[in-house]
């Protein structure tokens, strides 16, 4: 331990914080927040208690940083690909629903944690706020695709109307992306992006399946 400790304190602080996190998150997916101490947080990570302290002014801090980490990265896997592509609107919505539907983003331990998690955004306010603002910036990404794929198509919505196919859609990933997670045996490979292709083409009007073909 003492050999990996000197190694840890030479990373940069923003790598020691993300260990930190990274290990809160495995404990927490194993055996639920109750586990994440702050001792066995330290033995996770291998480094001193104090070293935790250092870098967070409680447990409860650290914490809401390991949930705000979690629920930033799945957004940002999903988002990953159709922000960076430059063709069409359509295709860019394809990926955004097929990267949302498949590994690393539908993956147990992610579902166990967001899991592991709801308790305390109930009875949290800062959690509660750090799940509506991840919620929000997932929901907002979806409707500007929705939005550009109906300009792309020559649809006029109002912005209500993009909200509320924005806020269906969401509710159908969410759906499929917790039961691809809790029960990924049920699914045959690709039955999930396809699922949520075909599905999400039906709410906002437009098929979408020929696009998921080539993505």
């Amino acid at each position: 331990m003492s050999e990996n400790t000197r190694k840890f304190k030479r990373e940069p602080a923003a790598q020691r914080r993300e260990a930190l996190i990274r290990a809160t998150l495995s404990l927490i997916a194993e055996q639920g927040v109750q586990a994440a101490t702050v001792r066995a947080i330290a033995t996770r990570a291998e480094v001193t208690q104090g070293m935790i302290r250092h870098y967070f002014s409680s447990k409860e801090d650290l914490i809401t940083a390991a949930y705000e980490y979690h629920m930033n990265r799945l957004t940002n896997l999903t988002s990953a690909r159709a922000d960076a592509a430059q063709g069409s609107a359509r295709a860019r919505l394809v990926a955004f629903v097929v990267d949302s539907l498949t590994p690393p983003v539908v993956d147990a331990g992610s579902v166990s944690l967001w899991a592991g998690f709801l308790n305390k955004v109930h009875d949290d306010e800062q959690m509660q706020t750090i799940h509506q603002r991840t919620y929000y910036e997932f929901r907002d990404r979806l409707e500007a695709l929705i939005g550009e794929v109906q300009g792309e198509a020559g649809i006029v919505s109002t912005a209500q109307d993009r909200r509320l196919l924005a806020i269906a859609c969401n509710a159908l990933i969410d759906g499929l992306w917790m039961e691809g997670g809790v029960l990924p045996g049920a699914f045959a490979p690709e039955e999930l992006p396809q699922i949520g292709i075909k599905s999400i083409g039906a709410i906002i009007g437009m098929d979408l399946a020929e696009t998921g073909q080539k993505t």
